[in-house]
This record gives structure tokens, sequence and C-alpha cells, in this order.
């Protein structure tokens, strides 16, 4: 087992919670989801992730607030690419947990089927 990290001060927790609300939106998790496959501009996102020019700009505004996207302009238009690849490995590393919990929860549902028979 890895050794535990140092506790953190006050203001490094709160700068840990704020990328975490940055991440705490599913919305803002998809936008991500398309700008790993490519960068795209805001009404490329919009379309893909069926929300609306105005909303997604204010997504990928926090997103870029919080250092995981970055803009830059291609003419008229405002191209938005993936920075930091961090939460893309969250999402990986939450999805194994979640999966291993439903197979836990799974087994002790069996188990206790097995158990009323």
């Amino acid at each position: 087992m890895p050794a535990a990290a140092p506790p953190l001060s006050d203001a490094a927790l709160g700068r840990v919670a704020e990328h975490f609300r940055a991440l705490s939106e599913p919305a803002r998790l998809k936008l991500l989801q398309l700008l790993c496959a490519a960068p795209r501009s805001v009404n490329d996102l919009a379309a893909a992730a069926g929300l609306t020019q105005a909303n997604t700009s204010k997504h990928l505004s926090i997103l870029a607030a919080a250092g995981f996207v970055s803009r830059e302009r291609d003419g008229t238009r405002i191209v938005y690419s993936v920075t930091d690849r961090t939460p893309e490995a969250l999402c990986a590393t939450i999805c194994s947990h979640l999966e291993r919990k439903s197979k836990a929860e799974l087994e002790i549902v069996r188990g206790g089927a097995r158990s009323r028979r």
C-alpha cells in the first residue's frame, strides 16, 4: 500500500476543492471527454454535447479557469483543447471504484439470496 500523503493546509484543501467543483458538473465532464478526442470550437462542442452555445461557453470558462482547457482563436472561431489530462485519470479511477463497489454489492445481494433459500 502506498505511503499516506502528508496532510494538506487549509489553503491547499481549498484549491483542491475548487478543482473538484470544476469537475462536479456532468456537462463539463462531457465537454472534457469530447475535447480529449480532439480540439473543437464552442459551436461544435455545443452541438455534440446537446447544450446551448451560451451554456457551453460558461462551462468552458470554468474549465479554463481551473487550467483543464485552453482556448485559441482560429479566425472568427474560438477553439478549445485539453491542457491537463488529470480529469481523465480521475474519471478512470472513479469508474474503477464504482465497478468494484457494484461487484461487491452484487455479491452481497447474491449471497443474501442464497442464504434465504
